[in-house]
């Protein structure tokens, strides 16, 4: 299960949860970016399709290793055009699902204010919003209320309790 969606949408946040409930490692797309990717992000420069596209290729190898060993897993990852969803199912279908893990422009603003990430500056929301390409085959998650809350729609979708 891929969760994706903007910068500061809770990605990492549910994911930890369901990680937790579901025992299923989370894997935060984050921690595989190229330093260069990294760099560019941290001066608030945001990544071009060329910068992704590597990182996509990394992120699809990965959570593919362990589908083929039959193991389950979930991802972070923004993942906002459907050509970066594509990279990331990597020919496997729709045995690759994906969470749109969504909430108005506004609300993420206001939490961006009061988190730190250590290099995805909040000026880069715009950004992502301009970029987002809605998935039509993503379970759609309205993240507005509490992280407990979007998990156990997540799980929902998985046919699973949390």
């Amino acid at each position: 299960m891929v969760l994706m969606g903007v910068t500061g949408c809770g990605k990492t946040t549910v994911g930890r949860l369901l990680e937790e409930r579901l025992g299923w490692p989370f894997l935060d797309g984050d921690d595989f970016h190229p330093e260069a990717n990294v760099a560019r992000m941290a001066a608030g420069i945001p990544l071009r399709d060329e910068d992704r596209w590597p990182w996509l290729r990394r992120l699809s190898d990965e959570i593919g290793g362990r589908m083929d060993a039959g193991r389950s897993c979930l991802l972070g990852c923004s993942a906002l055009k459907e050509s970066y969803r594509a990279v990331l199912r990597g020919g496997r279908g729709d045995r690759v699902r994906f969470a749109h893990l969504s909430a108005p422009e506004a609300l993420i603003a206001d939490r961006l204010r009061h988190r730190v990430h250590r290099y995805m500056p909040a000026g880069l929301l715009r950004s992502q919003f301009e970029a987002l390409e809605p998935p039509v085959d993503a379970v759609l998650v309205d993240v507005s209320g509490t992280p407990a809350e979007a998990a156990a729609a997540v799980a929902a979708a998985l046919g699973l309790q949390v």
